[in-house]
This record gives structure tokens, C-alpha cells and sequence, in this order.
């Protein structure tokens, strides 16, 4: 009998191992990423302390999981979201973010969110930017934003990396593609165009007036040399002027007197 009993839990006892062999799973960690190892039951609950790189590993799906972190930069170009400035115009915001996840926080990562790289990108970090340009657009009206933009820029990439840095990732750029509300664009535009105009009358003035002083030179030159000339017309220049040209005869003015008769 007891022959018998231990026959039939040798059987079992291998039937369990055989099947635990036979439903093993590996999966290989390629370059660019890091695997973690969960274990989803027992006091060893939790990400091992370990990260798993590159490598094939062996684990029991039953009580275990494997999850791969790509350790390369990601760039996600976010779906645009609407935001108020302080003064409640609405701006139209269409983020792009590059990041990676800093070397050897992947379990750290994991045990935080319980989630992969994936579902993270797509949820976790999305709300972290909607949060971070909610609270800078909550400090600027629309003019501060349209007359600060870079500094306003600058404040939300670097919120947005001191929060990631915190969270296991680096920020390697982000991009806003911030839309102004129409009625912003129509003004901006108007203003543009007076201000084109403004700068075209204004070049048309200088010609115009560039123009005239040379009119005013020509003419002052002109009233100059006719008044010298004026001034060197005296009497006795005028007699020197009459002698010079003077042929020697006496000049004729009408009918020449007759001083012989004629006899015939």
C-alpha cells in the first residue's frame, strides 16, 4: 500500500513538473532595451531588484511575467488638446515629446505605474503635459504669452524635465505647436499689414521729402547765381562790356544824315 501511494505521488509530483517544463516560456531581451522579471504570486510578489538586460530569460507564465523597456529615445507626437491662458482665450495646443528612460530604472518605473513603456507613454506622461501647460497658460493672459513665447516655452520644457527626471525618464526635447485662438491670429495679421503699410508711407515720405530738398537745393543754387549775376551787372561793367565789343564806327540809328549834296 504504501509502495502504492508513493508511486502515485511520484506520478504526480512529476506530472506537475513535466507540465511546469513543457509550459515555460523564454523571451530574449534584444539590444536597446531591459527586461524586467514580475513575479505575480508568492512573498517574492513585486520587480526584483535586478534588471534583466539583454539576454534570454526563462520564466513560468502562471506565476511569472516578463516586460521589455526601451531604453532609446521615443519621440510621441501627442494628440492637441485645448487650453485657457489666464484671461480665458482658448489656445490650441499640439504637443511632440522626445524622451528615454533613464538606464536602470525600468523596475523602478514598473513598480510605480504597474504598467508598460506603452501604456505609460500614451496615459501617464500625456497627462503630466496637459498638467504642465495648464499651470504655465494659468499665469500668462494672451498678450504676456504672444510677447513672452520663448520664455514661456522655456518654463514648460523645464518643468516638464525636472517632473520626468523625478519619474525614471529624460526629456530630450519637446515641442508646444501652440495655436493662437483666430481672433489673436486676425489682429496679429491686421497689425502686420499696418504696420507694412506704415513702413511703405513712411519710405514713400522719405523719397517724397528727399525729392523736395533737392528741388530747394537746385532752386537756392539757382536764385544764388542769378543774384550774383545780378550784382555783376553794374554801369561801368556794362560800358567795358559796350567798348570791347565796339567795331570802331559810329553807330546808326535810323535815317544817316546827309552832309554833301549831290550835283549832277
Amino acid at each position: 500500500m504504501k509502495n502504492r501511494i508513493t508511486l502515485i505521488v511520484t506520478a504526480v509530483l512529476f506530472f506537475i513538473f513535466t507540465s511546469i517544463a513543457f509550459v515555460s516560456c523564454n523571451e530574449r531581451i534584444d539590444a536597446g532595451y531591459e527586461g524586467i522579471l514580475v513575479k505575480l504570486y508568492g512573498s517574492e510578489k513585486g520587480v526584483q531588484d535586478v534588471s534583466l538586460v539583454t539576454g534570454r530569460v526563462w520564466y513560468n507564465p502562471f506565476t511569472e511575467n516578463v516586460y521589455e523597456f526601451p531604453t532609446y529615445v521615443q519621440t510621441i507626437n501627442y494628440t492637441a488638446f485645448t487650453v485657457n491662458a489666464k484671461d480665458g482665450s482658448v489656445f490650441t495646443v499640439d504637443p511632440t515629446l522626445s524622451f528615454k528612460v533613464k538606464d536602470g530604472f525600468s523596475p523602478v518605473i514598473f513598480k510605480k505605474y504597474r504598467k508598460d513603456i506603452t501604456e505609460i507613454t500614451e496615459t501617464t506622461l500625456f497627462n503630466y503635459i496637459k498638467d504642465a501647460f495648464r499651470i504655465e497658460f494659468n499665469k500668462y493672459t494672451t498678450d504676456s504669452i504672444i510677447s513672452n513665447r520663448e520664455k514661456f516655452e522655456f518654463a514648460i520644457q523645464s518643468n516638464m524635465g525636472t517632473l520626468l527626471d523625478k519619474e525614471g525618464f529624460n526629456l530630450e526635447q519637446m515641442t508646444s505647436g501652440i495655436q493662437y485662438p483666430e481672433t489673436i491670429t486676425q489682429a496679429i495679421n491686421a497689425k502686420n499689414a499696418a504696420v507694412q503699410q506704415a513702413m511703405r508711407v513712411e519710405n514713400e515720405l522719405k523719397i517724397a521729402q528727399a525729392e523736395a530738398r533737392k528741388l530747394i537745393v537746385l532752386a537756392e543754387s539757382e536764385a544764388k547765381a542769378n543774384e550774383l549775376r545780378k550784382m555783376s551787372l553794374n554801369a561801368l561793367l556794362i560800358q567795358q562790356q559796350f567798348i570791347e565789343k565796339w567795331d570802331g564806327k559810329t553807330p546808326i540809328y535810323g535815317n544817316a544824315p546827309a552832309f554833301f549834296k549831290s550835283v549832277n
